[in-house]
């Protein structure tokens, strides 16, 4: 840990000292700050310390991207500060302080999606292996059979992946929201999952065999209270309605607390609050969130289905990289998750559109990394943000590379706006929402493979050219670092990005 002592005293000095540190933390990669002054903080010189990958500033915090030792710099800087060690939970409720309220509104939404997303990646990957079994007709004497039609095996391991499937993206989104929102809102998070697993009752009528309901269906699918009859709806895949019904229920938990005597609130407050909860879900928050979900569903689908559905994809294939900045992007889970529930788990022509952003971020490093290929110090930042991004995670390449230099950022949200309007105009659907960059492939409906593939290529080679181009002509290769733009927008040279 000796080897961090200089430049964990360098950035102690150059985020104002310890006097301007609220919090501290780390996560995997990062350290994590929350700043009472951020202004204080010498975004150019910290991002010069040779043990800084990059920096960025998200959702109130100041993050200083340092590796795989991060859990060693973190235990120097804390013995050199005096910082008391915080939880990333006392990070981000330092950091709310410099914050608006619509970013702490998306700051609650990502928190919320946060804890579900290695279910929903996993989810995606079953789904996936699951269409190449068993949707691709490309094997076979003739190649125009599935694998799963060609083999008894593959027919069993056809059925049993959809266990895991239909667990995550049926029964666990509503479940995941409930127990999410639960345990973000101080309630009982053992109670949140029962709410959940009430909107996704077998006793339910299935929600993607509504549309199709007939009136036998019906009569065996309602509660019938004498003075009112209330239809037996499942919210599987549902977004709105668990986000709702949670929220309701918190609420309700809060209010029994208040005014129930610490002696009887063991009994008073879990069966008030639960089934208050339940009862407000199924009997007005459901029907209300299904309709918001399906107008929401409807509006996104009626821009990308119509005849300037390329237009729809130039701008959005452009702008998703901004919206990460933002955190804005969090938003995207819940409308991917509404068009799968909207149009009856025939897909989401969003998702196509998000992997091929992260591949655009990637090809843009990419074409860094070649330029800079004697550049040992770069070469530690762009290769581990190549992979992560090509696997989907955009943040080191986007934060470490190409924001830090501007151009490629420029150039990557081009080759993506391109892939994007392609990607919209020929109605690209994928089956789910999953892993992201190069391996998104597998989630695309089956049909749509092929001109995926080519808004792949697009959302490489146009990147990749464009910023080796413009890097190559501003002396990049040469070891000319003239362009870099540091986090509040100033540049460290003179020409323009």
């Amino acid at each position: 840990m000796a080897k961090f002592d200089h430049d964990a005293r360098e950035l102690l000095e150059l985020v104002g000292g310890t006097d301007n540190i609220a919090a501290a933390s780390h996560c995997m990669t990062r350290m994590r700050f929350a700043l009472k002054d951020p202004s204080k903080a010498d975004v150019a010189a910290i991002e010069k310390l040779a043990s800084v990958k990059g920096s960025f500033t998200q959702a109130g915090q100041f993050q200083v991207i340092i590796g795989n030792d991060v859990a060693d710099f973190y235990d120097t800087f804390v013995g050199i500060s005096g910082v008391s060690e915080a939880s990333k939970q006392d990070v981000k409720s330092a950091a709310l302080q410099n914050t608006n309220i619509l970013q702490r509104a998306m700051g609650a939404i990502a928190e919320v999606f946060a804890p579900l997303i290695p279910a929903i990646i996993t989810g995606g990957l079953i789904l996936g292996f699951r269409n190449v079994l068993g949707e691709m007709p490309y094997f076979g004497p003739e190649g125009n059979q599935t694998l799963a039609s060609l083999s008894v095996f593959w027919t069993g391991v056809y059925n049993f992946l959809w266990l895991i499937g239909e667990a995550v993206f049926h029964a666990g989104i509503p479940v995941g929201i409930c127990w999410s929102i639960t345990k973000k809102m101080g309630g009982t998070p053992m109670l949140g999952i029962v709410l959940g697993l009430t909107l996704v009752s077998g006793q339910l009528m299935n929600a993607y065999a509504v549309s199709g309901a007939t009136a036998a269906d019906w009569a065996t699918h309602t509660w019938n209270f004498d003075f009112a009859q209330v239809r037996m709806i499942g919210y599987q895949a549902q977004v709105i309605p668990a986000i709702l019904a949670a929220i309701t229920f918190n609420y309700l938990e809060r209010f029994f607390k208040k005014i129930t005597p610490s002696v009887i609130q063991m009994i008073v407050v879990p069966f008030c609050s639960l089934l208050l909860a339940v009862m407000a879900a199924h009997f007005v928050l459901g029907p209300i969130g299904w309709t918001i979900g399906s107008w929401i569903g409807n509006i996104v689908l009626a821009g990308i289905t119509s005849p300037f559905a390329w237009l729809f994809g130039l701008i959005f294939g452009a702008v998703y990289a901004p919206l990460v900045i933002t955190g804005l992007h969090h938003m995207s889970n819940a409308v991917d998750m509404q068009l799968i529930a909207s149009s009856n788990n025939y897909g989401t022509p969003l998702w196509p559109m998000i992997a091929l952003s992260n591949i655009a971020q990637g090809s843009s490093v990419l074409a860094m990394s070649v330029l800079q290929k004697h550049d040992e110090n770069a070469q530690q930042v762009n290769i581990p943000s190549i992979i992560s991004c090509y696997l989907g995670v955009t943040e080191p390449a986007m934060f470490g590379v190409n924001l830090k230099y501007g151009f490629p950022f420029v150039c990557a949200m081009i080759g993506s706006s391109i892939a994007g309007g392609v990607c919209t105009a020929f109605g690209v659907n994928a089956l789910s929402i999953g892993v992201g960059g190069l391996p998104g492939i597998l989630s695309i409906r089956p049909e749509f493979i092929g001109i995926f593939a080519v808004c792949m290529a697009i959302a490489v080679v146009v990147p990749f050219v464009l910023t080796f181009t413009i890097g190559k002509r501003q002396g990049i290769d040469k070891g000319i670092d003239t362009n870099v733009v540091t986090l509040d927008g100033e540049k460290n040279g003179a020409l323009s990005a």
